[in-house]
């Protein structure tokens, strides 16, 4: 992992504490995963919430959780 990957890790825990993030290399699969620590209620899960995120960039990560968030966020009205 590069200095600049982990300050991106460092951003993404600071501003999205609810996960867990990890680095696989594994021909195939994406490269950066997000897993969520606590589980999700039903209704988030009826409306696109997911407990874990994969994706091949931290930049894709990071819009992904951005996204995500949107989805909790109206899931609470």
């Amino acid at each position: 992992m590069t200095e600049y990957e982990r300050r991106l890790i460092d951003l993404l825990t600071s501003t999205h504490p609810a996960w867990r993030y990890e680095e696989h290399d594994l021909p195939g699969l994406p490269r950066w995963w997000a897993i969520r620590y606590g589980p999700l209620r039903p209704d988030q899960r009826r409306a696109g919430a997911r407990d874990v995120l994969g994706r091949t960039t931290l930049h894709r990560l990071a819009e992904a959780l951005a996204r995500h968030d949107e989805i909790l966020h109206r899931s609470r009205y």
